[in-house]
């Protein structure tokens, strides 16, 4: 209790001073420091990109859509963990930018498929060739642990799915 509240009171000190905000019990939870490392890896994506067009969530769907040609907007929303009301948004702008053609799945009336344009491919190089500048940034912070933490997230990630 006593350590609570000096913490506490350590907090208040910084907050007045203007040097910190006191974030309380969100410090000891590990799925906000997911979601910080998330957000910060995503805004250094597209800063280090210079291009607003090069985001990381596109970049992923582009990456499925190339290795899967004719796949279905259903099985690219579950490979990239997206639900259908943020997925189809996305494919409408990748479609409008040219980058992606959607067609009538010929098994199934209701359902489209998708492939990468000849734009959409070039876009997807671009966008590697930004994965992996960012990936060796991330490479330089975890260092010998990145397999070790890759695990750890794909453990995360399937107990909560």
């Amino acid at each position: 209790m006593a350590a609570r509240r000096a913490k506490s009171a350590t907090n208040e000190a910084a907050q007045q001073a203007g040097d910190a905000v006191a974030i309380g019990v969100l410090d000891e939870l590990l799925g906000f420091h997911l979601r910080q490392a998330h957000d910060a890896s995503f805004r250094a994506f597209a800063r280090n990109s210079g291009d607003p067009r090069l985001r990381p969530g596109r970049f992923a769907a582009m990456m499925v859509i190339h290795n899967n040609p004719g796949i279905t907007q259903v099985a690219l929303s579950r490979a990239i963990a997206r639900d259908k009301s943020s997925i189809t948004p996305l494919i409408q702008e990748l479609q409008r930018l040219g980058l992606v053609i959607r067609k009538p799945s010929p098994r199934d009336r209701r359902s489209t498929t998708l492939r990468l344009t000849a734009a959409g491919e070039r876009m997807l190089a671009d966008l590697l060739e930004h994965a992996r500048a960012h990936d060796r940034q991330l490479d330089a912070v975890v260092g010998d642990k990145k397999r070790e933490l890759i695990a750890l997230l794909r453990q995360i990630a399937e107990a909560l799915t």
